[in-house]
């Protein structure tokens, strides 16, 4: 299991040309912030150069110090967590937006009309993420990310960067997208929340198909259990989880009591539910965000238990969003006011967290969703302004691993030697202080 290590993160539009430079201003001003910050973790070199640093690996070069450092929690204990990646949108040539286009030249006609001549020269304004909300990885780790702002599901290739869009008038038809999940063939299902339905995309990203038009009032997240074929569809205004047969999208039952307009407390009803996420064994765990609780189903929809109290402190909730179940069965919970991800073991005790409000790697803000794939990547979104991070899980069996290793090296399995570049991987005003509650596996 994991080691119960509590971790706190390191020191951690409108749409239009108008809000798409606003969202430039602050990403440039943000990616400034963070290079400013970082700047202080690398060793200065004298005036010879004898004290510079060795250039680290392009592919893990982001802001000025090498992310891949970023782990949690704090050295020397074994890492449980990395930080791999993060995406701000398309790729944005500021070389070509900085440069003036060239005035084109007036000919005789238009002098004598006094007129201008028309520009000839147009620049492609990328496309940014704004206001992301639900995300999800397919078969070939293509990263899926809904954006409510721009109209639009981005996906993102970790290899090589490229970003595809599944736009709103083009590829698809949307109103207020929300929540994504994809099954075993690469079908994406998207909920619209002013639509009131789920669509359904096949793998070459075209609509083949929606339903729930007659049973959804305002769709958010959702989640597929892939052995028994259901699809799981949070309705935040009819405080319901509303269950559907995966191949023929034939409504099977809801879970929870509706018309009670978000004033619901007992075990098994909700108020205002915003996510939903199924482990391999087929249980259902479901943000109740007014509540502050996560509750947990089996397949057949019957109530096991609910975790978590309104609170600031390790295991509290303060507006649970996303939810998400790794391959060792740990739940891993969104807190969209505390701007953390808290990770519990199945029964609701706390193993880890990390985040903390802030624009670097790690932190947060206005943290949403999160999906975890098979290759045991963790992605997650924030709304204000859009943003998807991406993080490495390590399982259970790595992590025993590596304390044997450790182990037959000689070293204290927990707490090995600490490395001078992973004790700088942190801000120093941000380091994470980490309480161990149990050091044995």
């Amino acid at each position: 299991m994991f080691e119960r290590e509590l971790n706190s993160a390191p020191g951690s539009y409108r749409k239009g040309k108008t809000a798409f430079s606003a969202l430039l201003s602050w990403q440039a001003a943000a990616v400034l912030a963070t290079l400013l910050v970082c700047s202080a973790l690398l060793p200065a070199a004298d005036k010879k150069g004898k004290n510079a640093p060795a250039a680290p690996d392009p592919a893990t070069q982001r802001v000025g110090v090498d992310i891949s450092l970023l782990v949690w929690p704090n050295p020397p204990a074994i890492a449980r967590i990395r930080f791999l990646d993060m995406y701000t949108g398309e790729k944005v040539d500021w070389d070509a937006l900085a440069q003036k286009p060239k005035k084109p030249k007036q000919t005789w006609m238009d002098r004598m009309a006094g007129a201008q001549p028309a520009a000839d020269q147009k620049i492609k304004i990328p496309f940014q993420l704004i206001r992301v909300y639900g995300v999800a990885v397919d078969s070939k780790g293509f990263i899926y990310a809904a954006d409510e702002g721009v109209d639009a599901i981005f996906i993102f290739n970790p290899e090589t960067k490229d970003v595809q869009l599944i736009r709103n008038g083009h590829e698809g038809r949307f109103g207020l997208i929300n929540g994504l999940a994809i099954d075993d063939n690469d079908r994406l299902f998207v909920t619209d929340g002013k639509l009131h339905k789920v669509m359904v995309f096949n793998a070459k990203h075209e609509q083949e198909g929606s339903f729930g038009a007659d049973a959804l009032i305002r769709p958010g997240g959702i989640a597929i259990d892939k052995e028994n074929r259901f699809v799981y569809v949070v309705d935040a205004e009819a405080d319901q989880v509303v269950v559907f047969d995966a191949d023929s999208y034939k409504l099977l039952r809801r879970i929870g009591v509706s018309g009670k307009k978000h004033t619901l407390t007992a075990p098994g009803t909700f108020s205002l539910p915003t996510n939903v996420a199924v482990s391999n064994d087929g249980i259902v765990y479901v943000t109740d965000t007014l509540n502050n609780r996560v509750e947990s189903f089996d397949a057949d929809g019957n109530f096991i238990r609910e975790f978590g109290k309104i609170g600031d402190g390790p295991g509290r909730f303060s507006r649970p969003k996303g939810v998400a179940v790794d391959c060792d069965g740990h739940v891993w919970v969104v807190d969209g006011v505390l701007q953390r991800v808290q990770v519990f073991d199945s029964e609701g005790r706390l193993l880890i967290y990390f985040g903390g409000q802030g624009p670097l790697p790690g932190q947060f803000q206005e943290a949403y969703g999160i999906a975890i794939d098979k290759q045991n990547r963790v992605v997650t979104s924030e709304l204000y302004p859009g943003r998807v991070q991406v993080f490495r899980y390590v399982t259970d069996a790595e992590a025993e691993q590596e304390k044997k290793k450790r182990a037959a090296e000689g070293e204290n399995p927990v707490a090995p030697k600490a490395s001078a570049q992973s004790a700088t991987a942190a801000p120093k005003d941000s380091a994470p202080a980490t309480v161990s509650t149990a050091a044995s596996h």
